[in-house]
């Protein structure tokens, strides 16, 4: 299956759009996790333990996303566009949504 933000596939004919389609995830960040971005914000620096929970939550979403695809009987995703945001009371909850359009193509 081929997975894009652009809305065609280059050397290929889109012969049928199937709807959009979403995959969402939400995911915590645990508090140790919380307690040393707190200090890498202090000293400075990237925080790799939340740019995994980052990418793990991007890849739950797409992957959703792309089962729903399946079902439709789509073979590609195009226009796929990710949004993050944080939830919760503390914001220590991400939330990824994947969202585009299921499409069959030769």
């Amino acid at each position: 299956m081929i997975l894009t933000t652009t809305p065609s596939l280059e050397g290929h004919q889109i012969t049928g759009y199937l709807g959009i389609v979403t995959g969402e995830t939400i995911i915590g960040a645990n508090v140790f996790r919380d307690i040393f971005a707190s200090i890498r914000d202090i000293v400075g620096g990237r925080s790799s333990s939340y740019e995994e929970v980052l990418r793990k939550a991007k890849d739950t979403a797409l992957h959703e996303m792309q089962a729903h695809a399946e079902a439709m009987g789509a073979n590609a995703v195009v226009g796929i566009d990710l949004d993050y945001e944080t939830v919760g009371g503390s914001g220590s909850m991400l939330m990824v949504t994947a969202s585009g359009t299921a499409v069959r193509y030769e």
